[in-house]
């Protein structure tokens, strides 16, 4: 059906960056995708929803889409934007800048819904930062996602990760030597998991409350997707980081 949007299609450079990814990754740790997208939804419009651990999975989530043969737009803080090679790289790849808090912030999800009337796959942090909470699950989450979701009618999938947060530390660069040295010693297994759509169909768009409820039930199914990852360690993570703070404000508490 015709949209009045261009067709999107992955810029050259993250089509490289990419399989490069895949190379970092590989090179730091043992990387396991398990994937569960039914194969009519992997050519978009389709958002991904994933838990946030690390300031390595956003490389992590890269290989791994590309290991199931998605390009994404990151949907990313304005943070990475900034800096001097990231910034210019992200912008010329696609992804989408998100000012939090800005008078801009609301032009992202204009940005965001018109790639995928377009078709693109965006991926997204629900939670809007790295977790806080002490257990390593996913916090409660902002509704962007699911308001995008429920205006746009596109399918979200949950998308669980973990054992990046044994990659990088919380502050990194702060402690990126030891921590790299610890890692190339004890190689990690990164895990990522791609679950199954949530079920939003018997939520209303305009009904009072609604992005909240669509944004727990995300939220909900990202935790659920995570559990099997991680089955022993069911409240708190083997390893902790010493340098990453707990905030118990934000917990979402789905087991």
């Amino acid at each position: 059906m015709e949209t009045g949007h261009p067709k999107w299609r992955a810029p050259l450079i993250w089509r490289t960056a990419q399989p490069l990814a895949r190379v970092v990754v590989g090179a730091l740790a043992r990387l396991e995708v398990a994937d569960e997208i039914p194969k009519r939804l992997r050519p978009g419009p389709l958002l991904l929803a994933a838990n946030h651990i690390s300031p390595f999975d956003p490389i992590v989530l890269a290989a791994a889409c590309h290991s199931v043969g998605i390009a994404p737009r990151i949907m990313a803080t304005g943070g990475l934007f900034r800096a001097p090679l990231v910034g210019a790289a992200m912008r010329h790849a696609g992804h989408i800048r998100v000012d939090r808090g800005a008078s801009t912030a609301a032009g992202a999800m204009t940005v965001a819904a018109d790639a995928l009337a377009g078709g693109a796959v965006i991926l997204v942090y629900p939670e809007g930062r790295i977790s806080l909470d002490p257990g390593l699950w996913p916090e409660r989450g902002k509704t962007g996602v699911a308001r995008l979701a429920l205006s746009c009618g596109v399918p979200v999938i949950p998308v669980a990760q973990w054992g990046a947060h044994e990659v990088l530390p919380y502050r990194a660069p702060k402690g990126l030597v030891r921590a790299l040295a610890r890692t190339v010693t004890h190689r990690r297994v990164v895990r990522v998991r791609f679950g199954a759509p949530v079920d939003l169909a018997d939520l209303a768009p305009d009904a009072p409350g609604v992005a909240r409820r669509a944004t727990d039930r995300i939220v909900d199914a990202i935790t659920d997707t995570l559990a099997p990852l991680r089955p022993d360690e069911p409240d708190r993570p083997h390893y902790v980081d010493p340098g990453r703070p707990v905030d118990t404000s934000r917990s979402h508490r789905r087991r």
